[in-house]
């Protein structure tokens, strides 16, 4: 059984988008969990609806907040952190857990255009993903759109994730790509919850399982999963107009937490 959190703050088009691939693509039983940050345009209704547990901010939170509020809702021992902002690929938990259980890993993520499994991969998805989203930019994003620019951007998505599948299967790499996070509940008594601090916390998140790698030796530092790819629209939320967190004051930069110089270490190994 597995437990899904995301967070929201409108964007229905997607919310709907979100749940259809999600609904159709995974593989085991689950429950969602939504933090709602306080939508006006039916989306909490929306995920209602479809049986989700809706946890109403009633404002909006940050997100290392929301997640810790998922947590303390969740039932499960698998827990699974999702932008709603994303479309997953098939079988993507089964697939995720699989690999991350072949590779000895606690806490990891799916790859996606963020990162991938070499530099000039990753230039090439992000160079054509950046000139497909114009569209996004052009004509809004009602569904019609959303769907638009990922069949252009993939083709055949299934044809697609199932290549990939085939090609890097059981394949790790060490980094992240935060939209989405899986991570075994035992991992949470070792690095603890999200730090409700950092907006950035899929930085301090690999940051933490880097230190605890180092200095404890009993997980492993976040990796990519490189046969589970998952679409991100990416910062599709940044073009709404959203309030301030209402937990503004309490946020810190990831640089006033970690240092510089340490960050440098780690990101130089996320950059390998």
């Amino acid at each position: 059984m597995l437990s899904i959190i995301t967070a929201i703050y409108n964007q229905k088009s997607m919310n709907e988008l979100y749940w259809h691939y999600l609904s159709t693509c995974t593989h085991h039983p689950f429950e969602l969990i939504v933090i709602d940050n306080g939508s006006t345009d039916g989306s909490a209704e929306f995920f209602e609806s479809v049986g989700a547990k809706v946890i109403r901010n009633g404002v909006n939170y940050s997100y290392p907040y929301c997640q810790n509020r998922g947590i303390e809702a969740a039932r499960y021992d698998w827990l699974a952190f999702l932008n709603n902002d994303i479309i997953v690929c098939p079988d993507w938990d089964k697939r995720l857990i699989a690999t991350m259980e072949k590779n000895g890993l606690e806490a990891a993520t799916a790859c996606g255009v963020e990162l991938l499994e070499s530099k000039s991969e990753t230039r090439q998805f992000r160079r054509r993903w950046n000139k497909i989203k114009i569209l996004l930019t052009l004509f809004g994003q009602a569904t019609f759109v959303l769907k638009l620019t990922h069949r252009l951007m993939y083709g055949d998505w299934q044809r697609f994730c199932e290549q990939r599948y085939q090609t890097f299967q059981h394949q790790v790499k060490q980094g992240f790509v935060g939209n989405a996070v899986m991570m075994k509940r035992e991992a949470l008594a070792k690095i603890g919850w999200w730090d409700e601090r950092l907006q950035a916390a899929d930085y301090d998140l690999y940051y933490w399982t880097m230190e605890r790698a180092q200095t404890v030796g009993d997980i492993k530092p976040v990796h990519i999963c490189l046969d589970v790819f998952i679409h991100h629209y990416i910062r599709l939320t940044s073009k709404k107009s959203y309030p301030p967190f209402v937990d503004k004051a309490n946020l810190i930069s990831i640089e006033q937490k970690w240092g510089k110089a340490k960050m440098d270490d780690y990101f130089a190994l996320l950059n390998r």
